[in-house]
């Protein structure tokens, strides 16, 4: 049987992640063989993540890649705020988003799943690749991303221009980044009224409807002026979930209609927002 070596416990202890004596006793048991005292820590780590799969994965960071003409969004969960501080799994968000672009997928796949398995029998702590998308952009069109905090909600927001070189704009760039922080602030069910799902509209119409049958000062008032507080309830609803309707953060006396009008007049490019991404940190909505 080979000598274990304080050397050995620490070269094992560095690449698993595994307790010293727990190396140690790992490199006794195998006989001083550095490559089987591995993978029974791996074995033990997998075990013990196995364990605990169950355990909820609320925690966990946002990362956005955007390489070229394609952005990457996910979300990597973990079971606490420590881990998700933890410098290797900042890493791994950032290799999977890299493979991700490098391999063209557009959804979490085993190859990353993986990835995520390797760090989690490290750790020994729950973890998941929950979400992944990919965003692409064609001619003409412009995407930046925000982060906020420490990565628990991450937009990436897309631009359009009908002119060419308008994204070299500083001004352009600078206001699609203010977009994106502005996304990130309000969460917006939709770019535009025309992008709400009519079904939902309707069942906020039924509800708004029932509120008011139940308010005897509405009730008495004449047919017509009661449609016409619906349609203002209705409005008022749209202008706080449509982005275009909604008071611009950076100038709240702007709509962000107006805002993209101001910004379109100043380059001399009409720019349009096609597209954006919200992912938030334990939540489901995109």
């Amino acid at each position: 049987m080979a000598e274990v070596t304080a050397a050995d416990v620490k070269k094992l202890r560095e690449k698993t992640g595994a307790g010293m004596m727990e190396c140690k006793n790992a490199l006794v048991s195998c006989g001083g063989d550095f490559a089987a005292a591995e993978k029974r820590l791996k074995e033990k780590g997998l075990a013990a993540v196995e364990k605990r799969a169950g355990r909820a994965t609320n925690e966990g960071k946002i990362f956005i890649t955007i390489r070229g003409a394609k952005a990457v969004l996910l979300e990597l969960a973990t079971e606490t705020d420590f881990v998700a501080r933890n410098p290797e799994f900042i890493a791994l968000g950032g290799t999977i988003a890299e493979k991700a672009l490098d391999a063209g997928y557009t959804k979490p796949v085993k190859e990353l799943s993986a990835l995520v398995t390797g760090l989690a029998t490290k750790i020994r702590e729950n973890m998941s690749l929950k979400r992944l998308v990919v965003m692409d952009a064609a001619a003409g069109e412009y995407m930046t991303k925000y982060l906020h905090g420490d990565g628990n909600i991450g937009v990436l927001v897309k631009l359009g221009a009908d002119k060419d070189g308008a994204f070299e704009n500083e001004e352009v760039k600078a206001f699609a980044f203010g977009l994106a922080l502005h996304i990130a602030a309000f969460n917006p069910m939709a770019i535009s009224r025309d992008n709400i799902d009519p079904a939902w509209l309707k069942e906020q119409e039924e509800i708004f409807r029932g509120q008011m049958e139940q308010d005897e000062s509405v009730k008495s008032k004449p047919p017509a002026v009661v449609e016409n507080i619906l349609k203002g309830k209705i409005n008022k609803l749209l202008k706080e979930i449509c982005l275009l309707d909604q008071g611009y953060v950076k100038d709240e006396k702007l709509s962000v209609s107006q805002a993209l009008a101001d910004i379109s007049r100043k380059t001399g490019a009409a720019i349009t927002v096609k597209d954006y991404l919200y992912y938030k940190v334990g939540s489901e909505d995109a």
